[in-house]
């Protein structure tokens, strides 16, 4: 390989890296935005989105800005532990879901007939309750991305 080639490999490892970063960072914006117009912040587990937030935007800053070894693996470190927040949500939203069954115009007056499965799925998939499931993987895409521009990072190597 010449050093012309590997400088082209170095500058699109670079590019992808900071396209990813940058994905990131637009994904936590518009969460930030989401959980303001909900006002998702009248509960202590409602705060931990916020908590949350603030660890992926850490991470985004830490791998994509002057980053060097130590920094790197504090920012992957928080990318797992908002990852693992992200899940923690989405379990928040589904059971939410599911207490708010029996309230539901369709389902409500047989919610304590259903199969368990069929409670779970439509919790799941937000046939009942005002919780939206997915939301808090907004989160954990976040941190996958990061998790990915620190992938075989040079300042790894560096060290």
């Amino acid at each position: 390989m010449t050093v012309r080639e590997r400088q082209d490999r170095v500058g699109t490892v670079t590019g992808l890296r900071t396209g990813l970063l940058c994905l990131a960072a637009v994904a936590a914006f518009g969460t930030a935005v989401e959980l303001a117009t909900e006002r998702h912040w009248d509960t202590p587990v409602q705060l931990l989105a916020w908590l949350g937030l603030a660890m992926a935007t850490a991470a985004i800053v830490l791998v994509g800005w002057r980053p060097q070894a130590v920094r790197v693996r504090a920012g992957r470190v928080l990318a797992v532990l908002v990852l693992l927040m992200a899940a923690f949500g989405v379990w928040e939203h589904v059971e939410a879901n599911l207490h708010a069954g029996w309230l539901d115009a369709v389902h409500g007056t047989r919610w304590g007939t259903l199969p368990v499965a069929a409670q779970w799925w439509y919790a799941l998939s937000k046939t009942v309750g005002p919780a939206p499931p997915l939301a808090p993987g907004v989160l954990a895409q976040v941190s996958l991305l990061v998790l990915l521009a620190a992938w075989h990072h040079p300042a790894d190597a560096a060290e």
